[in-house]
């Protein structure tokens, strides 16, 4: 499989090509966020920039109804269109292409959800893009994804077949001795429009240091749905390259078309050394990224605290502070010493500017032992049954004098 790259605005390149030539697009244009965006490689040795500021709503919307008349020209009959964008112009996004593709065409709005960084803006975190999906015709190439079975469903919907009872609902269907049908080989639960995919964290190994780029399994998703082998694959506002190297990956033609030389020289150095990130949390799910000890954390039940998963020192962060600084806390474990606690503790918080940090010691013994050895600012509460057994201990020995 081959790529085209052409360097220009989109509106001129996509006149000179043939009507129907394509089958798919993928764009993923200035968002209407009235910034200029800039970001430098890993190494610093490089800083890319792009100017996402406009006039009016109505140029923004004039630039894209333009190149978008163009898409719906060179795109197969049986192609799709996905178009992303964010919550800036999504609503302007969404007339341009009923407009242009009709609202017939519409298929669906992918929430695109990730977890990100937090930041100090008053107001909800943004965690999600939106991608319209439009065909245009009611013949089209679609190629069902699957996912794996929701943790709550039981082995019963799983495994036995399902009908339409005289009233509508659901229930299981029975044979003429009254025996449940089963449902045969089971895919998992077909992709919805909600795709958990994490975001390119600053050291992913595909990160090239390019504003906006996009990471591969979006882009490999997208393609495996709606086109197959051998088809045509169209983005052009390529940026990047992720579009291109996603599609040559999975044996399609692909073109690209991006205005700046920058974008086209990483999309060129890509596609001839293409780099994956692999997805841990895609691959094995969430949960395995939540290592915190459960029983120790149960000895904090009464504050208000975050869980530290994926850190062998710090149990949790108190939802309190102390001038900004966090509170930082560590549960003795069975085979170390409140010393050893207490050095774990501060040796993982050593960069985290902690106001305070507690070890809550499980253990008898060993305080006043090693008490100048104690790292600074780190103090030793007993756990509630420590505290309540020597309570008991110092009570029976009164009770005997």
């Amino acid at each position: 499989m081959k790529a085209q790259i052409h360097k220009g605005d989109c509106l001129e390149i996509l006149r000179r090509c043939d009507d129907e030539s394509v089958n798919l697009i993928y764009l993923d244009p200035p968002f209407f966020t009235q910034k200029t965006h800039t970001l430098s490689t890993r190494d610093r040795t490089r800083e890319f920039s792009f100017a996402d500021v406009w006039s009016s709503h109505s140029e923004y919307a004039s630039f894209i109804h333009a190149r978008l008349e163009q898409m719906w020209r060179v795109l197969a009959s049986t192609g799709a269109l996905f178009f992303h964008c964010d919550r800036n112009a999504s609503h302007i996004i969404r007339a341009l292409l009923d407009d242009v593709f009709g609202p017939d065409m519409f298929r669906a709005e992918i929430i695109w959800h990730y977890r990100r960084w937090s930041n100090a803006q008053q107001g909800l975190l943004p965690a999600h893009q939106t991608i319209y999906y439009y065909t245009k015709s009611d013949t089209y190439t679609f190629n069902t994804l699957y996912q794996d079975y929701s943790a709550a469903t039981n082995v019963d919907q799983i495994l036995q077949r399902r009908k339409r009872d005289k009233t509508g609902k659901a229930v299981y269907e029975t044979n003429a001795e009254g025996r449940i049908v089963p449902n045969g080989g089971k895919k998992g639960v077909p992709l919805s429009d909600v795709w958990d995919i994490p975001y390119l964290n600053p050291k992913a190994k595909e990160r090239t240091g390019y504003p906006t780029q996009k990471p591969l399994l979006l882009l490999e998703r997208i393609i495996k749905i709606a086109s197959n082998e051998g088809d045509t694959v169209l983005d052009p506002f390529c940026g990047s390259g992720t579009t291109l190297v996603a599609a040559i990956s999975l044996n399609r033609q692909a073109i690209g078309i991006d205005i700046s030389d920058d974008a086209l020289d990483i999309t060129r150095q890509r596609l001839a050394q293409p780099v994956r990130t692999e997805s841990r949390l895609l691959q094995q799910g969430r949960e395995t990224y939540k290592n915190a000890d459960e029983e120790a954390l149960a000895l904090l039940r009464g504050l208000e605290y975050a869980p530290v998963q994926r850190n062998s020192g710090i149990d949790a962060v108190l939802k309190d502070d102390i001038k900004g600084k966090p509170i930082l806390v560590r549960v003795q474990r069975p085979d170390e010493t409140i010393l050893e606690a207490a050095n774990r503790l501060y040796a993982a918080s050593r960069d985290k500017s902690a106001a305070a940090m507690f070890v809550i010691a499980t253990q008898r013994g060993g305080y006043f032992e090693f008490e100048n050895q104690f790292p600074p600012n780190v103090t030793i509460v007993e756990a509630p049954a420590l505290a309540i057994a020597d309570n008991l201990s110092r009570f029976r020995l009164g009770m005997s004098g």
